[in-house]
């Protein structure tokens, strides 16, 4: 699968090199207190998954907007009524969402041999916040402010090819979202890795049955495996 000449490297951000998850219940645990979302920790992180992709597969919205409608219903999933200003919590917390340990050190060794991209549902000023936990210049970003949809779109994918003008096989496009990334990349001729960070256990982007080229635990293991190829 890696043997031919990849000449980029594509990466959903949010789950794949920033720790969402971490993220995403320290802002609920604000929100709903820490000891329910302790105990109710994989039915919360459930009803994330399917409200962002509910909210997200509507008419566009920036994705601050994306996530103070998926607070509200979380809210209302766990009984509480809103209170003003709590709709905006989860956006807030965005520039505090840690990378995940080996973000750093593989992008860095990624960007030695590789240009890199992000392509990720953010508004770009949250993006911000994300950008030094990183490490490195990025090549490219495309965020789904730049071109108005969500993944599993399209967009996010043709404008990536539009601006590293190679072919989608010249792609290695790497995420732990398999149906945000893994499907429509896959679909479009890119190269997939599935970074399979979760297990058996429920993730913030929800289930999907997409087959990816190759899967890795973390982002080192994905460094090993290409330095071989």
């Amino acid at each position: 699968m890696l043997r031919a000449p990849i000449a980029a490297l594509t990466f959903d951000c949010y789950g794949t090199l920033i720790d969402w998850e971490t993220g995403i219940l320290r802002a609920f645990s604000g929100l709903l207190g820490p000891s329910l979302v302790q105990s109710r920790r994989d039915e919360l992180i459930r009803a994330y998954a399917r409200h962002e992709r509910e909210v997200e597969s509507g008419p566009y919205l920036p994705y601050r907007d994306v996530l103070a409608e998926v607070s509200r219903r979380i809210a209302r999933d766990f009984g509480l009524p809103p209170r003003m200003g709590d709709e905006q919590t989860l956006a807030e917390s965005i520039r505090d969402w840690p990378a995940f340990d080996e973000t750093p050190g593989a992008l860095r060794a990624f960007k030695s041999r590789f240009r890199l991209a992000v392509l990720s549902n953010i508004d770009d000023d949250l993006f911000e916040g994300s950008r030094p936990r990183l490490g490195v210049e990025l090549n490219e970003l495309v965020t789904a402010q730049r071109v108005r949809s969500y993944k599993p779109g399209r967009a996010h994918f043709d404008e990536a090819l539009r601006r590293l003008a190679i072919k989608p096989s010249q792609i290695l496009h790497v995420a732990e979202s398999r149906y945000h990334d893994i499907a429509p990349a896959a679909a479009l001729g890119f190269r997939t890795v599935w970074v399979n960070r979760r297990g058996p256990n429920p993730s913030a982007s929800g289930e999907a049955d997409a087959k990816p080229d190759l899967e890795v635990p973390d982002l080192a293991t994905l460094v090993r495996v290409l330095e071989k190829s």
